[in-house]
C-alpha cells in the first residue's frame, strides 16, 4: 500500500502522525499537571490540616498525664492549674478536629473521643475532689478507673490519627500510579516519535532533497535567483515547526516527571516532620517537665545545677531542630500589622545580645532614621533576622564585626522598598555553592538541618519581598532583605 501512495500522501500521513502524537503528549501533560495540582491541594487542604489536629489532640491528652498523681503526692495546686491549661488545649483542638473532619467515619470517631473525654474528665474531677477532702483511699481506687478511661481515650485518638495516615498513604499511592502511567506513556510515545521523524527525514532526503540537489547540479541556478523554490521553503518550515513541537512535548513530559518527583518528596518530608513531632516532641516535653520538677523540688549543688542546665540546653537545641522541621512542613500564616523594620531589627538585636557577646561579635547599626512602617508579621521577620545574625556569628570563628545597614530604595519589579543588609567579616561563601544556600536541607555545618535559610527565604517571599546573597570568598558575606512598602506590597500580593 505504501508503494502505491503518492509523495504528497506519504508526507501528509507522516506529518499527521507527528502532529497527533505531539498533541496527545501535550494533552496528557496538561491532564497530569491538573490532576497533580488537585491531588496536592486535597492532600494539603484536607489531610494535612486534619492530621495536625489529630496529632495535637493526642499531644494535649498526653500532657494531662501525671498531674493528678503529682497533686496527690505534694498537694501543690499548681499541678491542677497546668492540668486545666492542657484540658483547655484539648478542647480547642477537638473543635478544630471537628471542623477539619470531612468524612462520616471521621465525625463518628470525633464524637466518640468527645464523649469518652467527658467521662474521663468527670472521673478525674471526682478523684481530685476526694484527694482534697483527704479521702485518699477512695480517690486512689477511682484514680485507677480514670487511668483505664485515659487508655481508651488515647486509643481513640491513635485510631483517628491512623485514619489520616491511611488517607495520606492512599494519596501517595495514587500519585505513584500516575507517575508510572506517565513513564509508560513516554516510553511508548518517544520511540514512536523518533521513528516517525527518521521516516520523514528519509523521505525528505531520498525523495525530495536528493532529487533537488541532483537537479541543481545538472541545471545550475537560475540567472539572478539563488533562492530555493517556495514549495521547498514551505516544507522546510513545516518540518522545523514539527521538530520544535516534538522537543517541547518531550520537555513537558520531563518537567511533569520532575514535578511529580518533587511533590512526592515534599509529601514524604511533611510526613517525616509530623512523625518527628509525634516520636520526639512528646517524650521530650515529658523530660522537660521532669527536669523542671527536679529543679524546683531538689536541693542541688552547684556542679549538679550546672549539669542540669547543660541537659536543659541540649533539650532546647533538639526542640529547635524539631521546630524547624515542623515549620518547614506546616508554614505559619502571616499575622500582618503595621510595623517599622527598624523596630524588628532592634528586637532581634536585644534578643541576641548575650549570644553576640558570647561569640565576641560587635554590631554596627547603620541607620540614618527609622524606616517607615510596612505591613508585616513582626514575629516571622524577627526570625529571619535572628537566623541571618546567628549564621554570621557562627561563620566568624573567634569574633568579628557585624554590620546591619537600613535604607530605602527602588527595585524594578517591587517598587519602593525597605532594605536591610546584614554583612559579616567571616570567610565568605564559595561561589560554587551560593545558588544552593537557599535550598532545603543544604547545609555546610555538620550539625545543621539546612532549613534555616530556606525558611527565611520563604518568609521574605510571603511578604512580597526578596532575599539575596552577595559574597566573595575570604571577604565576608552580605544578605540583603527587600521589603515593599504598603502600596507596592498590596500590588505584589494581589
Amino acid at each position: 500500500m505504501w508503494k502505491h501512495l503518492s509523495l504528497r500522501s506519504r508526507i501528509f500521513m507522516v506529518l499527521a502522525a507527528l502532529v497527533l502524537t505531539t498533541l496527545a503528549g501535550g494533552l496528557v501533560t496538561i491532564w497530569h499537571n491538573r490532576a497533580m495540582d488537585s491531588l496536592i491541594s486535597a492532600l494539603v487542604d484536607k489531610n494535612v490540616a486534619s492530621f495536625q489536629a489529630a496529632e495535637e489532640l493526642e499531644t494535649s491528652l498526653l500532657m494531662q498525664k501525671g498531674f493528678t498523681t503529682y497533686f496527690f503526692l505534694d498537694g501543690n495546686p499548681d499541678w491542677l492549674e497546668q492540668l486545666n491549661h492542657y484540658h483547655q488545649s484539648f478542647q480547642d483542638w477537638l473543635v478544630k478536629a471537628r471542623k477539619s473532619a470531612y468524612t462520616e467515619p471521621m465525625m463518628e470517631i470525633i464524637n466518640q473521643i468527645a464523649s469518652q473525654y467527658q467521662r474521663y474528665r468527670d472521673s478525674q474531677d471526682q478523684v481530685i475532689k476526694l484527694y482534697r477532702e483527704g479521702k485518699k483511699g477512695e480517690g486512689a481506687k477511682l484514680h485507677w478507673e480514670a487511668r483505664r478511661q485515659f487508655t481508651i481515650l488515647y486509643d481513640l485518638c491513635e485510631r483517628y490519627k491512623l485514619m489520616h495516615e491511611y488517607a495520606i498513604d492512599r494519596a501517595r499511592t495514587e500519585s505513584q500510579a500516575r507517575a508510572r502511567f506517565i513513564a509508560a506513556f513516554a516510553t511508548i510515545v518517544m520511540p514512536g516519535v523518533a521513528i516517525l521523524g527518521i521516516l520523514l527525514a528519509y523521505i525528505l532526503i531520498k525523495q525530495i532533497l536528493e532529487p533537488i540537489r541532483r537537479l541543481a547540479q545538472e541545471t545550475g541556478p537560475a540567472p539572478g535567483d539563488a533562492s530555493p523554490p517556495d514549495e521547498v521553503k514551505a516544507l522546510s518550515r513545516r518540518v522545523y515547526s514539527l521538530m520544535e513541537n516534538v522537543d517541547q512535548a518531550q520537555s513537558e513530559l520531563e518537567r511533569s516527571q520532575e514535578h511529580l518527583a518533587q511533590a512526592e518528596k515534599w509529601a514524604l518530608v511533611g510526613k517525616l516532620a509530623a512523625g518527628a513531632a509525634h516520636s520526639i516532641r512528646n517524650p521530650l516535653t515529658s523530660v522537660k517537665m521532669r527536669l523542671w520538677s527536679m529543679n524546683r523540688s531538689l536541693d542541688l549543688t552547684v556542679p549538679q545545677r550546672e549539669d542540669l542546665e547543660a541537659i536543659s540546653e541540649e533539650i532546647r537545641h533538639i526542640d529547635s531542630i524539631v521546630s524547624n522541621f515542623l515549620q518547614f512542613s506546616r508554614p505559619q500564616k502571616l499575622q500582618r500589622e503595621k510595623i517599622s523594620p527598624s523596630a524588628v531589627v532592634d528586637q532581634a538585636l536585644k534578643l541576641l545580645h548575650n549570644r553576640l557577646q558570647l561569640y565576641g561579635v560587635t554590631v554596627k547599626l547603620d541607620r540614618q532614621a527609622p524606616l517607615p512602617e510596612i505591613m508585616a508579621d513582626p514575629e516571622q521577620l524577627r526570625e529571619v533576622l535572628v537566623n541571618l545574625v546567628v549564621n554570621a556569628c557562627e561563620a566568624m570563628v573567634g569574633g568579628g564585626e557585624l554590620t546591619i545597614r537600613e535604607e530605602e530604595g527602588e527595585v524594578e519589579d517591587l517598587g519602593r522598598v525597605a532594605v536591610l543588609k546584614v554583612s559579616d567579616t567571616g570567610p565568605g561563601i564559595p561561589e560554587a555553592i551560593q545558588e544552593q544556600v537557599f535550598q532545603p536541607f543544604f547545609s555546610t555545618k555538620e550539625e545543621g538541618t539546612g532549613l534555616g535559610l530556606s525558611i527565611a527565604n520563604r518568609i521574605v517571599k510571603d511578604h512580597g519581598g526578596r532575599l539575596t546573597l552577595h559574597s566573595r570568598e575570604g571577604r565576608g558575606a552580605t544578605f540583603t532583605i527587600f521589603l515593599p512598602f504598603p502600596e507596592e506590597q498590596a500590588w505584589a500580593t494581589s
